[in-house]
């Protein structure tokens, strides 16, 4: 279990490197770059494959207990230790990051991003894998400053090298998670020096007793800042629906997959247990921008499905998941067992559900070329029902799952979420989270109304039919020329009716034949659009393997929640009971 899990940290760094380095014999394709993304479907095969196995390793009677750790002095005279570990709240998330990385090699293998060299593209995406499974596994606060630092460059580059011309949306990014990062890097050294470790497992323990309640308050507002940048918390979301919009199709899942529960995760494993104090202090104001995202996040959304708004759809997924965070933030925010447990659901539900939806979008944009609503839901637009049913069937399912529909992941943590503000933990005041708990309640029919929206525009728009429409009136320079007195008494449609073979009728008019030129264009047109729009593709069957896992997933933890919350909810009962429970 130990070399399993240090496995699963390292693997994808050392991938990321050979990625560079000629193809061995084995995974040698028709071209290079086949062979390049052959391995990085190889090598986050075998971390999936490592990960599944630890899952199965763990002691589901003791999933508060750190599990396959690794303690190894690196830094003695900064006390920093290589110490690794996982337990029922980290396990999930390594599963689901292993899982995610894995279907964005298998699904670029098939369908490579348009770009610079894909060795580049596949080194990026292994190394962001290490960074993000690294921080999921460290208990070290350096070392997880490190991994919450490691994945920024390789999403940097992605957004910038392969998300088109938007590189401002990239600096954006990164202008943005640095400067959150630097605010939290001086309340994780403020910890540090106060308590006399970085040891997370040991400050947690000790559950704030060695730090003063200003020393709580000082470091849980910084770390806070920087965690929620990340997450992202209303109103620092602003460079997450520029980065997804120009992100490539992987970039955009694995950026709401698993790069923003990096943010929650840091709240729960570090700002609830190591200071409890300055959490309570701030828990009314985190909850309060918790519900302001949720309404606002779907209040844009609202805004950007309505007809002739140019809403983007990868543009109102981001902005969704600002809504969809901030439920997590608001069960953090709540400081009970039920509120926490159901932000922990609610990190992997929305992980498999938006993960979807990008995969879904992105497979609508190569068939269509552009994501814009108002052109998929257009005269000419997606009809999916009509036209690609199987591909209509799984955005229709990932938008009820999204909205969250009893019987699916997406409904278990928003509920517990909310139930959490119901009866928060003691101290906070009872009324102020009865209205953050209403306000939710209004921001999910509120994302109801937009995801329904977006399935009646993009799913269920009427094929157009085959019509032959008189062209447009001629313009005036190109009018017709006055017909001759041996013309006038001509009957004006038998020329139209005379079928092409038969004998030529009376010389036409320049202006009558530009008439009749403009019929025969316009048909062929019609004809051609008609016939563009029947070949667009139903899934294909590398779509299926893709997409199938989260869609199971998604319907197993809606049928069967107990698998995720038995074992979050007893790592949770200890985390917030300092080690005791």
């Amino acid at each position: 279990m130990q070399f399993l899990l240090a496995f699963i940290v390292a693997a994808p760094a050392i991938g990321a490197v050979a990625a560079l380095l000629p193809a061995p014999p084995g995974l040698r394709g028709r071209t290079p770059q086949q062979a390049v993304l052959r391995h990085g479907v190889v090598v986050t095969g075998a971390v999936l494959i490592a990960a599944v196995v630890l899952a199965l390793g763990f002691d589901r009677d003791h999933p508060s207990k750190m599990q396959a750790t690794t303690d190894i002095s690196w830094i003695p005279a900064l006390h920093v230790r290589i110490h690794l570990g996982t337990d029922g709240i980290s396990l999930p998330l390594l599963v689901l990051t292993a899982l995610l990385t894995f279907l964005c090699a298998l699904y670029s293998c098939f369908k490579p991003p348009a770009g610079p060299s894909p060795k580049a593209f596949v080194a990026l995406v292994l190394l962001l894998e290490s960074g993000t499974l690294a921080t999921f596994a460290v208990l070290d606060l350096v070392l997880f400053f490190l991994a919450f630092e490691m994945v920024l460059i390789p999403m940097y580059f992605l957004i910038a090298r392969w998300g088109g011309a938007e590189r401002a949306a990239a600096w954006k990014f990164i202008l943005y998670t640095v400067l959150g990062s630097v605010v939290m890097l001086l309340g994780i050294l403020l910890i540090g020096v106060k308590s006399g470790t970085l040891d997370m497992v040991a400050l947690a323990t000790d559950n704030g007793r060695d730090l003063t309640h200003t020393t709580q308050v000082v470091a849980v507002l910084a770390i806070a800042i920087g965690l929620a940048v990340k997450t992202p918390m209303w109103p620092l979301h602003s460079w997450l629906p520029d980065a997804h919009t120009a992100a490539p199709t992987a970039g955009s899942v694995l950026l709401a997959g698993v790069m923003l529960k990096m943010g929650t995760y840091g709240f729960v494993r570090i700002a609830l247990p190591i200071a409890p104090e300055g959490m309570h202090t701030f828990a009314p104001y985190l909850a309060a921008f918790a519900v302001v995202g949720i309404v606002y996040g779907s209040l844009a959304c609202l805004s950007l499905a309505r007809r002739g708004n140019k809403g983007d759809l990868k543009r109102l997924i981001a902005y969704s998941s600002v809504g969809h965070m901030g439920f997590v933030l608001l069960g953090i925010a709540s400081m009970t067992p039920t509120g926490v447990n159901g932000a922990l659901f609610a990190n992997i539900a929305h992980g498999l559900i938006t993960g979807l939806l990008f995969f879904l979008v992105g497979a609508l944009k190569d068939r269509y070329g552009t994501a814009d609503l108002d052109t998929l839901a257009g005269a000419t637009g997606a009809a999916l029902y009509g036209r690609a049913p199987r591909l209509g069937g799984l955005v229709a399912f990932a938008a009820v799952a999204s909205l969250g529909l009893p019987g699916l992941a997406g409904f278990w943590g928003e509920m517990l979420a909310m139930f959490g503000a119901f009866d928060p933990a003691r101290g906070l005041s009872r009324p102020a989270f009865l209205t953050f708990m209403s306000l939710a309640a209004l921001g999910t029919l509120l994302t109801a109304a937009y995801l329904l929206l977006v399935v009646r525009r993009v799913c269920m728009g009427s094929a157009p039919q085959l019509t032959h429409e008189a062209p447009e009136a001629p313009h005036a320079s190109e009018a017709p020329e006055a017909p001759r007195a041996s013309e006038a008494h001509e009957d004006p449609g038998a020329r139209e009716a005379q079928p092409a073979p038969a004998e030529p009728a009376a010389p036409a008019t320049g202006g009558s034949r530009r008439h009749a030129e403009g019929h025969e264009t316009q048909g062929i047109r019609d004809i051609q659009d008609a016939q563009d729009v029947r070949d667009i593709q139903d899934l294909q069957g590398y779509e299926l393997a893709t997409w199938s896992p989260l869609v199971a997933l998604t319907v197993l933890a809606g049928l069967w929640p107990a698998a995720l919350l038995g074992l979050s909810d007893p790592a949770v009962q200890k985390l917030l009971a300092g080690g005791k429970a």
